[in-house]
């Protein structure tokens, strides 16, 4: 994964996060209605497990890379653990090709099944044009490999549900928030709609979020630490901000219902997040 602007203040921590739950709750996550297809029909059973095939945003860290924080760590913290559970297999490094053509998502497909659901988000990697293992074009070669995704999830009985990557801290001089994903988000956004795939837009909610929490305060939710400053990684914060970004969109999306998920509302504390000592 790329680092990207540099900056050299270090955040004061607690009253932006306080904030950002406040700035979490004014953002438009549950305006919009999702089609009818994308939604559960009322009684229904839940998907028993959430498997997240993705990149080192999502991906579980371990105890060398603390305070790295992937937000797929924090999701099960939005979602009833006993109706839904979480199988991250998101990966440091990987694109939707080479997830794809190291057999990560093969070991997906051997353990999905009916009333599953499959999170899909990459881009981070899939933009590294010089890096032909990683490398694909968004409308074409993206396009392609996500559709391995939704058809092998779909094959297996399962529901294949599509996330827009995740934005990393990049702003201009003014304070403005930049977009750093090109057209991956816009050719994911196309792909949804003609495959009827519901759509997590993570990247709009996530630069609105940056956009209204400022330079100064994204801060504290990246990865800065002492010896760096990395605006693409989260730390314990960050990666809970995400994670209540990414449930609530599968709220708003219908892909869950609202017995689904629990405390998208709530503050949760940072000692929640844990790092094993190695896979």
């Amino acid at each position: 994964m790329e680092r990207t602007e540099q900056v050299t203040a270090r955040p004061a921590h607690g009253v932006g996060r306080r904030r950002a739950v406040a700035a979490l709750a004014s953002l438009p996550l549950a305006a919009a209605a999702a089609p009818a297809a994308f939604a559960r029909p009322a009684g229904s059973a839940p998907a028993g497990t959430l498997y997240i095939a993705g990149d080192s945003t999502a991906a579980q860290k371990y105890a060398d890379a603390s305070p790295e924080t992937g937000w797929g760590m924090a999701l099960p913290f939005f979602l009833h653990d006993r109706r839904l559970k979480v199988a991250n297999h998101a990966m440091n490094g990987r694109s939707s090709k080479s997830f794809v053509d190291e057999g990560r998502l093969a070991v997906i497909l051997e353990a999905i099944g009916p009333g599953d659901l499959l999170l899909v988000q990459f881009a981070h990697n899939d933009e590294k044009s010089a890096d032909p293992t990683r490398y694909t074009e968004p409308w074409s070669t993206y396009q392609d490999y996500l559709m391995r995704y939704v058809d092998g999830a779909r094959s297996r009985g399962a529901r294949p549900v599509l996330a827009t990557a995740v934005e990393r801290r990049k702003f201009d001089a003014g304070g403005t928030a930049l977009p750093t994903h090109g057209e991956y988000p816009a050719a994911m956004r196309a792909l949804a709609a003609t495959e009827g795939v519901p759509l997590l837009d993570v990247q709009a909610q996530s630069f609105a979020l940056w956009q209204k929490l400022g330079v100064e305060e994204t801060k504290a939710y990246f990865n800065w630490t002492a010896t760096e400053q990395d605006n693409t990684h989260f730390n314990p914060p960050g990666a809970i901000a995400v994670a209540r970004l990414v449930a609530a969109e599968l709220l708003r999306r219908r892909v869950l219902a609202p017995r689904d998920v629990r405390r998208l509302g709530d503050a949760i504390p940072e000692s929640w997040i844990t790092w094993p000592e190695g896979p």
